[in-house]
């Protein structure tokens, strides 16, 4: 199979739905032992279960990721139930307000800053000792196409994602000899719980996005879930630091 995880334990952050999601029952799907982490326990525990019932390992933690304290619960959590820690996929996040940067309110901003950019600083913090202790490891990061291409109205959610991508790569170059990648995935919009907040929040939102991208459609979130597997998994063992973009296009148009 394509993206072999068996063996593996794999922790994700905002794994209750969306991509987070779709990374936990594709990796557990590819063989690993997840540990499913969420602020939202109901559906956090859903998605374990249906791992468990599929007859696979799981197990669900509440993280709250701008808490860094809680980051390293999970990760003493993971290592507890499966006896290591080999990789991660860090998917929580928050969208953009949709106002233009001067009308931006800086409470919303720092909360964008908390939970898309600072959360990986903590996740980082957390997961890498572990994955020292297990002799390698993989992080894959959940940015953002708006991080390296911005939209009206994103700037809170392009500083953030930008962030993303830049801490990747500099932790990339940090742990490349002590077998730690470090990776992070840019998807272009993506058909997300989070996703469809927004433009059920601004009119014409999907439609435009979908006449921007050259396939004419949003992404899926297993579409970006295959391409993070690939990344945690031994195929990718010379790739970090990279930028790896799932938009359909939409950058190189």
């Amino acid at each position: 199979m394509a993206g072999n995880l068996a063996g593996r334990s794999i922790l994700i952050t905002g794994g209750a739905s969306g991509i987070g999601r779709a990374v936990a029952l594709r990796s557990a799907e590819a063989g690993a032992s997840i540990t499913v982490t969420d602020v939202n326990v109901e559906a956090g525990t859903k998605v374990s279960d249906e791992i468990i019932g599929n007859g696979g390992k799981a197990q669900f933690v509440r993280l709250d990721v701008s808490d860094e304290a809680q980051h390293h619960a999970a990760v003493a959590a993971a290592v507890k139930a499966f006896g290591k820690l080999d990789g991660s996929c860090n998917a929580a996040g928050k969208p953009f307000q949709g106002r233009p940067m001067h009308e931006i309110d800086p409470d919303f901003w720092e909360s964008v800053y908390a939970l898309n950019l600072r959360s990986v600083f903590f996740a980082t913090r957390a997961q890498v000792p572990a994955m020292l202790e297990a002799g390698k490891g993989s992080i894959v990061n959940i940015a953002s196409t708006g991080g390296i291409a911005a939209f009206p109205g994103g700037a809170d959610y392009c500083t953030a994602k930008g962030g993303v991508v830049a801490a990747s790569r500099a932790a990339a170059i940090d742990y490349a000899k002590l077998g730690i990648r470090v990776n992070s995935v840019l998807p272009g919009a993506t058909r997300t719980p989070m996703m469809q907040g927004q433009m059920d929040s601004f009119d014409g939102l999907e439609d435009m996005m979908m006449a921007a991208n050259p396939m004419g459609r949003l992404a899926e979130p297993d579409e970006i879930a295959y391409a993070v597997r690939w990344l945690l998994s031994d195929e990718a063992s010379f790739v970090t630091g990279t930028m790896m973009i799932v938009d359909g296009g939409l950058t190189a148009a």
